[in-house]
């Protein structure tokens, strides 16, 4: 007698094979709005060694590039421009879509990185830059250890980032 996938196993593969199709479709449509930031992103990106990819994963993450912003910031009025930093971390008068935005979000995220990168040696650079980047959502301090990376704010998340990357 044949018997399906246990229900909680095949719940969890639905989930995250609808997941990744919805990151990817979201991804896709922000690559629209991303055109906008090409240059600055570009820009960003050079003087810092990062992926511009990244840079533009991040700001489709938090902000689906500005789509789910109100004058920059988010619902609950905590977090501000693309890339979305908290009120405690924002520089006054900086434009929310700008690219002095871009570029101190950016630092912030090389900042997570190489925090990561100094507390956790061991890891492989592709671990790091996990950490890193779970680090600039959720705060370097979530970050314990690999298989736990994500369970700061933001569940998935730098995987979430990891596949917008890919677009």
């Amino acid at each position: 007698e044949a018997r399906g996938l246990d229900r909680g196993v095949c719940k969890s593969a639905f989930s995250y094979a609808a997941g990744y199709a919805m990151i990817r479709r979201t991804a896709e449509a922000d690559l629209i709005r991303l055109r906008r930031y090409e240059i600055p992103i570009r820009r960003v990106a050079r003087n810092l060694c990062l992926d511009p990819a990244l840079i533009g994963a991040i700001m489709s993450q938090e902000s689906r590039v500005g789509l789910l912003l109100d004058n920059g910031w988010d619902r609950g009025r905590q977090k501000y421009g693309l890339m979305q930093i908290s009120r405690q971390q924002l520089q006054p008068s900086v434009v929310w879509d700008s690219e002095e935005h871009i570029n101190q979000c950016s630092n912030i995220l090389v900042l997570s990185i190489n925090e990561v990168r100094a507390r956790h040696p061991t890891w492989t650079w592709d671990r790091q830059l996990r950490g890193g980047i779970s680090a600039y959502n959720a705060g370097v301090n979530t970050v314990q250890t690999y298989n736990r990376i994500d369970t700061g704010k933001t569940h998935n998340y730098a995987n979430d980032v990891a596949v917008r990357a890919r677009f």
